[in-house]
């Protein structure tokens, strides 16, 4: 789920509050963890509808779970929910995950199988469950230091797509981790680094260390439980509980937390504020073992996004400031090198708290050291003396318009009607709906930050349906005056009408 504005006049956007621990443990759950509380809302009414809803699955099909903030679960509810909970765990916990290591270390490589329908290590004792299985008859002791090669990458865009580092990327991030003078690494969703780092220091070319936070627990049964934990980035959660988060404590506060840089890899559709204040809980874990006299807030973190979210990440997280670097994937047919790459290159970049001047990027693939910006800059990016800075950001050379007063995509061309520049092809009215509050229309704050909304004269629920219906009534009678066209506002009235249609009839369903 994400926090969008439709041109049918309805949206979605979570709700974070600091919770309580009472609070906290009121929160209902769902197979991934506790729940995040969203709130719908329609143009015009100060409130909306408040529900929880599962924080990891974007898609109600993988994850269905949907409760009415204030609604009571019925006990019936509850143990349905437990019993979907309790299968959707791994067939072993943790440390039975690790004694099977012991004993599939102990076998000859003829008698290591591993099945790829199930992602599981066999024991020779299980081979004949999964005789009708995809099953890799021989694993070496190399392809158990890269689980990533023996694991299928899971491909739904809307739950946990999973994208790998290609070998030049991770080979970036282990340069500037050891350049930087770090020794541990935490990483959060990044699978292929953590197996690079960990196979170097078995075979004692490499000091460095790291712990793995991740969802896919399929990982469990290759790392033992101070070098892996299961967790759920978008709602702070540790499924083995307080084992795994004291593992995760121990890691971070070693050497008085010193030391320590982050990782991490977030899928792209996830909602930047629900990772931001989950960051800051890891952060509020590292900052407990820190000395008195040390006054650092934040672990040095490198975060892996697509340049447009960068708003988003600094409103967030001011500190953070992007680099120019182009992350690549694998197993991504777009975000790679490759003759059907993207012709300007992968959009996705690395955002960070550390100073940019200290990250030395790669100039063998042209970046260069802006002397003025203090920082390194691919070779399509110049410097714009008006700005006075390094402008370009998806891989072109951004052009500066001296009436926006700033730099924009080459493509794009100044507007009249509109009063800034957009892509030449654009209808001037076809972002008019997007500005400005959506509760008052004021373009000097969003709705968040709308007197209104917290005002005392809210909408009842009465209220709110007596003015659908007058909306729809008021529709229905200027659609049919004759020699009258229907106006911006009637369209979008219509539409909004069929998007909550639509929405009661899947609520109607899931009841079902």
């Amino acid at each position: 789920m994400s926090d969008r504005l439709t041109s049918a006049g309805c949206g979605v956007e979570v709700c974070l509050t600091s919770e309580s621990g009472k609070e906290e443990a009121s929160v209902p759950h769902c197979p991934h963890g506790p729940t995040l509380l969203f709130e719908r809302y329609i143009r015009g009414a100060p409130s909306g509808e408040k529900f929880y809803a599962c924080s990891a699955c974007r898609d109600r099909k993988e994850c269905s779970f949907y409760l009415k903030y204030g609604e009571k679960m019925s006990e019936a509810r509850q143990e349905a929910w437990a019993d979907i909970s309790r299968a959707s765990q791994p067939r072993f916990n943790h440390k039975q995950f690790c004694k099977r290591l012991s004993e599939f270390e102990a076998l000859p490589t003829c008698k290591r199988r591993f099945c790829e329908d199930c992602s599981l290590l066999l024991l020779p004792d299980e081979w004949g469950e999964h005789q009708q299985h995809r099953v890799l008859q021989t694993v070496t002791s190399h392809q158990l230091t890269r689980p990533t090669h023996l694991l299928h990458p899971r491909e739904n865009k809307k739950t946990n797509a999973q994208y790998l580092f290609s070998e030049r990327t991770v080979q970036f991030f282990l340069s500037q981790v050891q350049q930087l003078g770090y020794n541990r690494v935490l990483c959060v969703g990044v699978p292929r680094l953590h197996e690079t780092i960990q196979s170097q220091r078995a075979a004692g070319s490499s000091q460095l260390d790291s712990l793995l936070l991740d969802i896919d627990h399929r990982h469990a049964q290759f790392y033992d439980q101070e070098h892996f934990c299961h967790y759920n980035m978008f709602n702070y959660h540790f499924f083995d509980g307080d084992s795994a988060r004291d593992a995760c404590v121990q890691f971070l506060h070693r050497n008085h937390g010193d030391g320590v840089v982050m990782v991490t890899d977030p899928p792209f559709g996830g909602l930047v504020e629900v990772l931001c204040h989950c960051m800051k809980k890891l952060y509020g874990l590292w900052r407990e073992g820190l000395t008195d006299t040390c006054s650092e807030t934040e672990i040095p973190t490198l975060w892996i996004f697509p340049y447009f979210m960068e708003h988003r990440i600094v409103d967030s997280l001011p500190s953070y400031r992007m680099l120019d670097y182009k992350v690549e994937y694998e197993n991504h047919p777009l975000y790679q090198e490759g003759p059907k790459s993207k012709k300007r290159g992968s959009p996705v970049r690395i955002f960070t708290n550390i100073p940019t001047d200290r990250v030395v990027l790669p100039q063998d693939k042209g970046y260069r050291f802006c002397a003025l910006c203090r920082r390194y800059v691919a070779a399509e990016n110049r410097h714009c003396q008006k700005c006075n800075c390094c402008t370009s950001k998806d891989g072109r050379t951004y052009v500066h318009c001296d009436l926006c007063k700033k730099c924009v995509k080459p493509a794009w061309s100044h507007c009249e009607p509109c009063g800034r520049c957009e892509p030449r092809d654009h209808v001037c009215s076809q972002r008019t709906h997007l500005a400005g509050c959506y509760i008052c229309g004021d373009h000097g704050h969003k709705r968040r930050e709308c007197p209104q909304r917290f005002s005392q004269e809210r909408y009842t629920r009465t209220e709110r349906m007596s003015g659908k219906r007058k909306r729809k009534m008021e529709g229905n009678n200027d659609a049919a005056v004759p020699d009258q066209k229907r106006t911006l506002q009637q369209e979008r009235s219509s539409k909004k009408q069929k998007v909550k249609r639509k929405w009661k009839q899947s609520k109607r369903r899931q009841k079902l």
